[in-house]
């Protein structure tokens, strides 16, 4: 009976953490399906940890993947080391062949949900060192303060001061950098970092060098409306559910759970912030396609106390989306990937199309099959594809 019963345990648990409800068009399915029901484990140890008041759940998962992380180790294509740029730890990647020449130089923003995540996770080495090699360019990797310990605008702080670092003409020498040919790039809350640094960058007279490119990998640009018509199709989306993504954005703020639940219900934004809304209108900035409904209803208004004790869910350098045209207009040549089956898929298209209106060159990259996390997930072909597509776009605009 004893064997019986751990069967049946077995079979449930496999079940549970296998059957995954995949779209038909994802290509290689039993690898998203595996990866997925790691995420899925991690998620699950940590809740139940939580749960128990062992630890955070954020903490949980980021010991979890402090296991994933590797040393600073030089290849026969690439060197690669550890410094600081004012007091905020960088990877810095160059390539070992002599370049006759002053070399591109790429400034790298990691995901993680503002929580997760560092330059020393192997994903975004293997990243890093792939990136310095095939566009021969100095690639920067910065880590930031992560979140339950550190909340924005900490975040924020760290890679701007990391950012203006590099962007020092000595510091540029140092590393054989042209300083005509800097960009920077991020994927998910590196891509919010990236967009939202490079706003602040152009508004910044104590910068002299400014950046050639921003290239932004499904970045999450807001957090007024978490029920765009991206967010209501995904709660079973692949690695990234809606209510992941809200627990990512109110960690960010606060470890206060009350965001958290407003923003389950979208009822955080108070009405004296409601003109905010105008930015994330998805009926006037998504293509038809995209719409669950024609008409934009605004979300329940919420409380002024947690606007006032969190103010960041209403700030452009959280939320870069509610930049001002006269500040999207002078921002550099773009970059932008978004996937079809990810939560953060119209945040990506609602900036493209307010880039697009003021007349900022924007490449849009648009991934029917793609999910949230495929651009650095190991071994898929189409990783490969996006890839080289973002290497493509970078050799030519960088």
């Amino acid at each position: 009976m004893g064997k019986t019963i751990s069967l049946l345990i077995s079979v449930v648990l496999v079940a549970y953490y296998l059957y995954i409800p995949l779209p038909d068009a994802i290509e290689e399915p039993w690898k998203v399906v595996w990866e997925t029901a790691f995420v899925k484990i991690g998620t699950d140890l940590a809740s139940f940890g939580e749960l128990l008041g062992i630890s955070h759940f954020m903490e949980t998962i980021q010991l979890l993947m402090s296991f994933q992380e590797v040393p600073p180790t030089s290849d026969e294509n690439v060197t690669v080391m550890e410094t600081a740029f004012d007091s905020v730890p960088v990877r810095i990647y160059i390539p070992k062949r002599k370049s006759m020449t002053l070399r591109r130089g790429l400034f790298y923003i990691h995901g993680g949900g503002w929580c997760l995540g560092s330059a020393a996770h192997f994903t975004y080495d293997t990243l890093s060192r792939w990136t310095a090699h095939k566009l021969d360019a100095v690639v920067v990797s910065t880590d930031y303060g992560l979140a339950p310990k550190h909340h924005f605008p900490r975040q924020f702080e760290d890679v701007y001061r990391s950012l203006r670092w590099f962007l020092q003409e000595d510091v540029l020498e140092k590393y054989g950098v042209d300083p005509r040919r800097v960009g920077v790039s991020g994927d998910s809350a590196g891509g919010n970092l990236a967009a939202a640094v490079t706003q602040q960058l152009i508004q910044d007279p104590d910068v002299k060098i400014k950046l050639k490119v921003q290239a932004l990998i499904y970045p999450a640009l807001q957090a007024l409306d978490t029920n765009v018509p991206s967010q209501q199709e995904g709660s079973h989306f692949p690695v990234l559910t809606r209510s992941l993504m809200v627990r990512f954005w109110s960690e960010y703020f606060t470890t206060d759970r009350g965001l958290e639940k407003a923003m389950l219900l979208n009822q955080h934004v108070p009405m004296e912030s409601s003109h905010l809304l105008q930015f994330v209108n998805w009926s006037s900035l998504l293509p038809e396609r995209y719409k669950k409904s024609p008409v934009y209803k605004n979300p329940t208004p919420g409380s002024s106390e947690l606007a006032q004790k969190y103010p960041g869910f209403i700030d452009v350098k959280a939320c870069p989306l509610l930049a001002n045209d006269n500040i999207l207009h002078h921002l550099p040549k773009t970059y932008i990937i978004t996937c079809q089956y990810d939560v953060l898929r119209d945040d990506g298209l609602m900036y493209v199309k307010r880039l697009q209106n003021v007349g900022v060159h924007v490449t849009h990259h648009h991934v029917e099959d793609g999910f949230h996390g495929t651009f650095s997930f190991p071994g898929l072909k189409l990783s490969e594809r996006m890839k080289n597509q973002y290497l493509s776009w970078l050799i030519k605009n960088l």
